[in-house]
């Protein structure tokens, strides 16, 4: 029996995933989304290019929720973008009330199912989503260290004309401008990238990797980024199908990992069959250590506050 999975979210980045998926021929896909025919929409005009990739499956569109009856992985990616003029604790209140229903739906209709969340702020919605379903720790992650990584890696190959695939970079901490590039923990083909670049070019490319995304929305100009966020989801969905045994960064759930507690933040992780299988505890220094936890009280702030707010 195929995989089944549903992506909640038919906009640039659900609809990305949604494609990623049935062009790897990972599972069946449904993408879900409340404005009628855009998920109809776009799952037919992705099931029209599956012959062109040699590929089977289902792509189909629906408006209900309860269209995520049976899928093995959610992919919750439905959510509202800051607009100017919007403060945090709108932008926290308005996904919140995306988030708290899909959740309900995915705990009534796929109560055995993993969760990828990509809906922003992406570690308040994740910890949301764990809360409202009830479900164990290790099947509820969100999407942003593999994400943030693959910037890290990015600017890295440009700057040293080398393969993006040879660079491999850990970036852990809240999805956002707390979060922390690891310097000590990149390599490209095994070399620690403090032996290929001076300290100040490498603090730049960690500055750069943290405005990815404000970067690419300023270019844009209406709308932000989608096809580096559907592809680390797809990372993700497929570590988790395929049994990968992947050691990436995720936002996970911490019960006393790093020293904190009760909230979610990326971390290196294990994903395989069973989810978020392990946390990695890596040596960190005090320095690291504290940007990870300073990073991590933003995330907790913002829990309480959409706990007061809504």
């Amino acid at each position: 029996m195929k995989n089944r999975v549903a992506v909640i979210g038919a906009g640039n980045v659900g609809a990305s995933a949604a494609l990623y998926i049935a062009e790897r021929g990972l599972a069946d896909v449904t993408l879900i989304d409340i404005v009628e025919g855009l998920p109809q929409g776009k799952a037919l005009d992705i099931l029209q290019a599956t012959p062109l990739w040699h590929r089977g499956g289902r792509v189909e569109g629906s408006n209900d929720l309860g269209a995520v009856a049976g899928a093995d992985v959610v992919v919750m990616t439905a959510g509202f973008p800051r607009k100017p003029g919007m403060s945090r604790t709108d932008l926290l209140k308005a996904n919140a009330d995306i988030v708290r229903p899909a959740a309900e739906a995915v705990k009534r209709g796929a109560p055995g199912a993993y969760v990828v969340v990509v809906t922003n702020p992406l570690d308040v919605m994740a910890h949301l989503f764990w809360k409202v379903t009830g479900f164990p720790r290790a099947r509820v992650a969100g999407m942003a260290g593999i994400l943030d990584s693959a910037r890290f890696r990015a600017f890295l190959a440009a700057e040293l004309g080398v393969s993006g695939t040879d660079v491999q970079a850990m970036v852990l901490g809240g999805h956002g401008d707390s979060m922390v590039p690891l310097p000590r923990y990149t390599t490209v083909g095994g070399i620690p990238i403090t032996e290929l670049l001076p300290q100040g070019r490498i603090a730049e490319i960690a500055q750069r990797t943290r405005d990815g995304g404000a970067e690419i929305v300023k270019l844009l100009k209406t709308g932000s980024a989608y096809y580096a966020p559907a592809m680390s989801a797809v990372e993700m969905v497929e570590a988790i199908l395929t049994d990968q045994k992947r050691l990436v960064p995720c936002s996970a759930l911490l019960q006393g990992e790093y020293g904190m507690k009760d909230l979610f933040l990326g971390v290196p992780v294990i994903l395989g069959a069973r989810g978020v299988e392990k946390i990695v505890e890596l040596e960190l220094s005090g320095d690291e250590l504290a940007a990870l936890r300073a990073s991590g009280k933003q995330v907790i702030d913002s829990i309480a506050e959409l706990a007061v707010g809504v």
